[in-house]
């Protein structure tokens, strides 16, 4: 195709993809995601694919494409094309008939008012596929120009589920009847094997890349990409300690002053900094549950990082077997069972910030995870020992007080087998997940 813009001819390369010309990282993993963008695509005309930097947003849509049929590619990747869709996106969306699928669309916010008249002149479901992976800014865009007429994934790494290929399904206690065949049991050594790695789909696919290698041009890549077209970032110095002080207290509750003193910046700062990981993907805040009822909650929320595989290489780990004996090991089995359980919901397109909470009150009384569904709590505590026994259920109890029903509730460990605790708990193995 030839586009003319102010004299000069640009030659612009369109791409219909099929099966046989996907990139050969594609192949490996069923994404659950792929399922889900068909469904958004049959009730929406935008589908709007977000998430982390390399979490294979762009790789899911083009397998999508190539399964559907029909379905153009452009990214904004390309500095001409960019500036064209920021500068005429008229003449920008002109070259482009629908279906298609525009790859990194937060470099080029001004399309999406122009998306919007097309769309509402001519109303059609699955014309739109936007992938991008600056969440704050495009999803900010998203619900000013598309409300009502975009259907959204969030996507983070590859999951426990899509690398071992077997059937995902929104994890909750009370579907876990009996041990699944096709899952096979975990044991210590496979488990932090997986947690140092992490599940960003290229340290899945390409085993011989180290996470030094990876995980350097990583960062760098997200910071000169990313934090510095949404905030001036000084000093890239005390960012990356910054970003390793959160690293360092994954799993824990959110302390604000403890981070600013540590990188000798205010806490403003850190506030500012934290909320940019979290719209980035690369944190969940998890928050404390809030009932009525509830006299002494404490109100900090706690913080993940989604790829516990970044945490370890930000936390200067280089040794799955020392990790897995560290003061830092029980953190990181927590962080990567919320973050898997996490993705077993996001991946089926369900928000999980209202019925995702912790419990913690000023007694140190602990529940690892709610779960809220129907009115229902779904109580679940994460326990890096093959066998925790009936001791991990003692704060279950409180949850009686609440004016809740009370669901059946769970203890995650390194069990090899489901074992029934008492009438309504049970020791679920990680492999369940």
């Amino acid at each position: 195709m030839l586009l003319y813009k102010c004299g000069i001819v640009f030659h612009i390369c369109i791409r219909f993809y099929s099966e046989e010309e996907m990139p050969n990282n594609s192949i490996f993993y069923e994404r659950t995601g792929k399922t889900q963008i068909k469904y958004l695509s049959e009730h929406f005309p935008v589908v709007v694919i977000t998430g982390a930097r390399q979490v294979g947003k762009s790789t899911l849509v083009k397998e999508f494409a190539a399964e559907k049929g029909g379905i153009q590619y452009v990214t904004l990747d390309y500095p001409i094309l960019r500036n064209l869709a920021k500068t005429d996106p008229e003449l920008f969306l002109q070259q482009y008939t629908t279906p298609v699928i525009i790859d990194e669309i937060q470099y080029a916010p001004e399309l999406l008012p122009y998306i919007k008249i097309r769309i509402d002149e001519n109303r059609t479901n699955g014309m739109y596929y936007l992938t991008g992976s600056q969440m704050f800014r495009l999803m900010k865009h998203v619900s000013e120009s598309l409300a009502g007429r975009a259907g959204i994934l969030q996507l983070f790494g590859l999951s426990r589920a899509e690398i071992l290929g077997y059937t995902e399904c929104p994890f909750l206690p009370k579907n876990i009847v009996t041990q699944s065949e096709e899952k096979v049991p975990e044991t210590i050594t496979s488990v932090f094997d997986k947690i140092y790695r992490g599940s960003f789909p290229q340290m899945i696919v390409d085993e011989k890349i180290t996470p030094d290698a990876y995980f350097g041009e990583y960062l760098q890549t997200y910071l000169e990409r990313d934090i510095r077209e949404l905030v001036e970032i000084k000093k890239e110095r005390k960012f990356l300690q910054f970003l390793s002080c959160v690293a360092a207290r994954t799993g824990q509750e959110l302390n604000l002053s403890d981070i600013a003193k540590d990188v000798e910046i205010d806490t403003k700062t850190v506030d500012n900094w934290l909320s940019l990981l979290v719209t980035s993907g690369i944190v969940i805040l998890l928050q404390p549950y809030s009932g009525n009822t509830i006299k002494r909650i404490v109100k900090r929320p706690k913080l993940f990082m989604m790829d516990t595989g970044l945490a370890c290489y930000l936390g200067l780990w280089n040794n799955p077997r020392a990790l897995e004996i560290s003061a830092q090991a029980g953190n990181l089995f927590e962080t990567y069972v919320i973050s898997e359980i996490i993705k077993t919901y996001t991946n089926h397109g369900i928000d999980i910030r209202s019925r995702f909470s912790y419990y913690r009150d000023n007694n140190g009384k602990e529940i690892d995870l709610l779960i809220e569904e129907n009115g229902v709590l779904y109580p679940i505590e994460i326990k890096k020992s093959v066998n925790p026994g009936k001791d991990a259920l003692k704060n279950f109890t409180i949850l009686e007080t609440l004016n809740k029903t009370i669901g059946k509730g769970c203890v995650i460990s390194l069990s090899q087998m489901i074992i029934p605790l008492d009438f309504n708990n049970m020791l679920i193995p990680i492999s369940e997940i």
